[in-house]
């Protein structure tokens, strides 16, 4: 009797210590969306120190901090797969935008990084800066992160090296192949930057100077990408005319350096390429099918944006803005520009092609002040002011502006869109930086995406349309680019995993970011966690600033 009654005793205080626990916040009658596409579910969340430390029916806690839900969705932070923050960041660590979306994590890297820098990169970053200023006091791609994380910012950052980073460190802004040694250099470079927390490999093929790299430049850096179970992610050489051989290219250098790869921001761009879509999602499908580690990412619109440099042929562009700018003076070479501007081809993309015509370019970023009162005009408007043709217009602004220009291309089909959000294997980004409606941000326009990239998945493709339920929206954006960066303990709500959260009311969030007047803030996100600290409230920004640089498990 007296060893049921110690027993009695044990179990009653084992119990009370149980539901006594102590928390720093209490997220109470949460709607749970753990991450993993599995049906919602009621249940309290306990965060202690940096992360979730219980989740189920809390009956007696108490906390720091608590909150009751009512119901309110609990998802875990999203990911934005492709971010152009790294410069947004240093001027505004609060990343607004997209915290007001639930993004939790941006990650860098298409194409260029914050690192490896030579000495003549460090100057022209430092001098060639646009609206943001800031001194380059870093040289290594891990300098670069770990600057904007000592800097503060609200979100948790990540980045790919950069392809064409690694070419300009060893190659410059040339046409030609790296000899042995410079490739080996640039080999070299990617495993430092693997070494430092590259989440792998980035590349941009469409724009010089990374269209002048070869295929089998490419597969040696993958190769070592692939020694760390890292990503290689990439911008196909063409996402048009040549859709179906650059994608043929993307599957070569998986299967001769063994690399996973992600398509950045698919897309088939040009009316008359739309229809290949269907065959792109067949030869993906294909591919995972043969265990081939092959996924994607994309924006939730039917244009994109980058610069008049893809209206141009490569070629012209070799040495860089400026001495791009210099060569469209010459009447030979402008001569040759325009009857390649107008003359579609497979050997390059063209955007401008691809568009249509020139009412589908909107201008949205200029770097001399004298001419950012063509903000937000199209091309055709500002050939129409300036009585000229708009392929001179757009050869014109570059030499006036002595950088490339901005701008917006209408390029896809919504049809294509939204049977790209349902794939199980298409993941999400902004291709955009994450900015405010205030300040020296008012200096340029953007792309709508820069804040409702999110929002309008879970507004227009989860809750009004249908194409997708919300859990598996979630899952999309949260523990399956996590498990293709290989994060540790993010991307989903589990015991344990650092608490990054977004909280939102479904019914209620929504986009507002229109291509008229792009600069509106989503709505409807409540609450945001990262790292267990509490950086949006009531949908206000709280001025803090926990953001970490976040690198992959390493299996090597």
């Amino acid at each position: 009797m007296k060893k049921i009654l110690y027993l009695i005793v044990v179990i009653g205080v084992f119990s009370s210590c149980q539901t006594s626990q102590k928390y720093d916040v209490l997220l109470l009658n949460g709607l749970i969306l753990d991450g993993s596409g599995s049906p919602a579910y009621k249940a309290d969340i306990g965060i202690s120190g940096d992360s979730i430390s219980f989740i189920g029916e809390i009956k007696r806690a108490s906390a720091i901090q608590e909150i009751d839900l009512d119901g309110l969705a609990v998802s875990p932070g999203f990911i934005n797969m492709l971010s152009w923050a790294n410069e947004s960041l240093i001027e505004d660590g609060r990343s607004m935008s997209d915290i007001k979306q639930g993004v939790t994590l941006e990650v860098f890297g298409e194409g260029w990084s914050g690192g490896p820098l030579n000495k003549e990169m460090k100057e022209a970053l430092q001098n060639e800066q646009g609206d943001i200023k800031y001194d380059v006091t870093w040289d290594s791609f891990g300098g670069f992160l770990e600057y904007l994380q000592n800097r503060g910012v609200s979100c948790n950052i990540a980045s790919f090296v950069g392809a064409t980073s690694v070419r300009v460190h060893q190659v410059g802004y040339k046409n030609r192949a790296p000899d042995p040694e410079e490739l080996q250099n640039m080999k070299e470079l990617v495993r430092q930057a693997m070494e430092e927390g590259a989440v792998g490999l980035g590349a941009s093929l469409i724009y010089a100077p990374a269209f002048y790299a070869s295929t089998e430049e490419l597969i040696e850096l993958c190769k070592v990408v692939a020694e760390y179970d890292g990503l290689y992610i990439s911008h196909l050489r063409s996402e048009g005319n040549a859709l179906l051989e650059a994608f043929d290219e993307m599957i070569r250098i998986m299967k001769e350096s063994g690399v996973r790869s992600e398509i950045y921001h698919l897309k088939a761009a040009g009316k008359e390429n739309w229809h290949k879509m269907d065959e792109v999602i067949a030869r993906i499908e294909a591919a995972r099918e043969n265990n081939m580690g092959l996924t994607a990412d994309m924006y939730t619109y039917t244009a994109g944006a980058t610069g008049l440099d893809a209206a141009m042929p490569p070629w012209v562009q070799e040495g860089g803005d400026k001495a791009w700018a210099k060569r469209l003076k010459d009447p030979a070479i402008r001569k040759r520009v325009l009857n390649e501007m107008v003359t579609p081809t497979t050997e390059w993309e063209s955007l401008y092609l691809a568009a249509g015509s020139p009412d589908r370019v909107i201008l949205v970023g200029f770097e001399q002040d004298s001419l950012k009162y063509l903000t937000g005009k199209t091309l055709a408007e500002v050939a129409t002011l300036r009585g000229t043709s708009a392929e001179i217009t757009a050869m014109d602004l570059v030499i006036d502006n002595n950088a490339d220009v901005s701008c917006v291309y209408f390029l896809m089909s919504e049809e294509n869109v939204k049977k790209q959000v349902a794939l199980p294997w298409v993941s999400f980004c902004s291709d955009s930086e994450s900015r405010a409606p205030e300040g020296i941000f008012l200096k340029s326009s953007t792309h709508p995406r820069a804040y409702g990239n999110f929002a309008r998945l879970l507004a227009k493709y989860v809750r009004d349309e249908k194409v997708l339920t919300l859990e598996e929206a979630v899952r999309k954006m949260t523990s399956l680019p996590a498990e293709n960066l290989r994060l540790e303990k993010r991307g989903a709500l589990k015991v344990g995993y650092f608490a990054d959260l977004a909280i939102f009311d479904p019914e209620k969030i929504q986009d507002h970011a229109t291509f008229e007047n792009p600069q509106q803030y989503s709505s409807g996100m409540t609450h945001v966690f990262v790292n267990g600290i509490q950086v949006l409230k009531n949908g206000e920004h709280t001025n803090e600033f926990p953001g970490r640089f976040v690198k992959p498990m390493r299996s090597k």
